[in-house]
């Protein structure tokens, strides 16, 4: 085979072999293919798309090209939650922490940040001492012990995604469905679990800004699921709005855990335990999903599901004082309040622009090798179909610098109007 005629086959519509895929996707991780042909590739993906069958095959290729961890010393039911990438969004510590405390196994592996969004180690290494490189013997080991625990990506695990991204960065063909969905699909499935709990962001501050869109995406992952005989379930949320008020690392932690004290922002707390309830519903461990519902609140105000938590922090070398005294985490030089300069029904909030300011002020990165500031970030109290008045407190920016443009890009980042604008958070669950 070459790598031109397969390329010329996919420009063409026709559809591709496993053979073919595999060997363009093999050929490209092991360097026996150039750039240039992987990057025409992808782009005759990007305009053509792939049927079911392409995707599934280059999902297993890309699957294959690195390690998989079966988790068979670990006994009954395991779990893995994986987020598209929201403003906000700390969903897994919560979710993750009331799983665990139902008596399911949660094995999570998870990246840094890039971009806007923030990223799950990136927020766990604010508590002094965490560590989130685990090697697989000391990861299989604190989920026999907690039932619970999140490392960083090996690097090992789907070799393939990892190249074959980075040229989808450079080349414009991230914004595929087949590419998107068989590059999640072959991390997920790396990791051998009885259910993968899909958390799907949809809007302004989401990389899916179309709800039709996020649900194909979805159906997608989830025939993906189906053909390697895995249940999926996935839960369509809108990011058009911040997710809780925290944006930022150490910022987020500490409503995560307020949140599993039983005294978190209302929208955070029902998405957190609307996931759960999916979760443990679509497994079997309840007859319906309002007694779902309940068993994820019950772990909330019982102290079992924050327990889960911070014995997890323990295990992986965290300095649980922090867990039980927020108040500990360092904060930085300023806290700027904003103030509402006018009233109104709040009828849109610009998601994207709040997580830029949080990444310019030091929470997130523009490039892997960025440094992380783990105390800096905002609190965005507003939401859609609130009524504000004047001089009514908008917004807390965390911060080493007093930015004038920082401060103007959140000012900006909302808008009133005299009629009332309806919300929703949970936009479809889909299984």
């Amino acid at each position: 085979m070459r790598p031109q005629d397969i390329i010329l086959r996919k420009r063409d519509g026709f559809e591709l072999t496993e053979e073919e895929i595999d060997f363009m996707v093999m050929g490209y991780t092991f360097n026996k293919i150039p750039d240039y042909q992987m990057s025409s590739f992808l782009m005759a993906i990007y305009f053509r798309g792939m049927t079911d069958d392409e995707i599934y095959y280059l999902t297993k290729s890309m699957l294959n090209s690195g390690d998989i961890i079966t988790f068979d010393e670990i006994e009954g039911l395991k779990v893995d939650k994986h987020s598209t990438g929201g403003v906000g969004d700390k969903t897994t510590f919560v979710v993750g922490s009331i799983l665990a405390a139902s008596g399911i196994n949660v094995c999570k592996m998870s990246g840094r940040g890039l971009g806007y969004t923030g990223g799950t180690i990136d927020k766990l290494e604010s508590i002094p001492g965490f560590n989130a490189n685990l090697n697989e013997e000391e990861f299989i080991d604190i989920v026999k012990k907690n039932k619970f625990s999140i490392i960083g990506q090996t690097k090992n695990i789907a070799l393939a995604d990892k190249k074959i991204y980075a040229l989808r960065d450079v080349t414009a063909t991230v914004a595929s469905i087949p590419l998107i969905a068989s590059s999640i699909m072959s991390k997920k499935l790396a990791i051998k679990t009885d259910l993968i709990s899909l958390d799907i962001k949809v809007g302004n501050g989401a990389f899916m800004k179309d709800l039709n869109e996020a649900r194909l995406l979805a159906k997608t992952m989830i025939k993906i699921g189906k053909k390697f005989n895995r249940k999926v379930i996935s839960t369509l949320t809108s990011m058009d709005e911040n997710l809780g008020y925290a944006i930022g690392n150490s910022l987020e932690i500490i409503e995560a855990i307020d949140t599993l004290k039983g005294k978190g922002p209302i929208d955070f707390y029902e998405l957190c335990i609307q996931i759960s309830a999916n979760t443990i519903y679509e497994l079997g461990l309840t007859k319906t999903l309002e007694d779902a519902l309940e068993l994820a609140k019950e772990k909330i105000y019982n102290g079992s599901a924050f327990n889960h938590f911070k014995e997890m922090v323990l295990l992986q070398g965290g300095n649980i004082s922090y867990i039980d005294n927020p108040t500990l985490f360092e904060k930085p030089k300023y806290i700027i309040p904003l103030y509402s300069k006018e009233e109104g029904y709040v009828s849109l909030i610009d998601t994207k622009s709040l997580g830029l300011a949080s990444m310019m002020l030091g929470a997130g990165r523009v490039s892997l090798g960025d440094n992380i500031n783990h105390m800096v970030g905002l609190k965005f109290y507003p939401k859609i179909g609130d009524y504000i008045k004047k001089g009514d407190l908008i917004s807390e920016i965390y911060s080493d610098a007093n930015d004038n443009n920082i401060l103007d890009l959140v000012n900006n980042s909302y808008k009133l109007t005299k009629e009332k604008t309806d919300f929703k958070l949970i936009l479809d669950v889909l299984s």
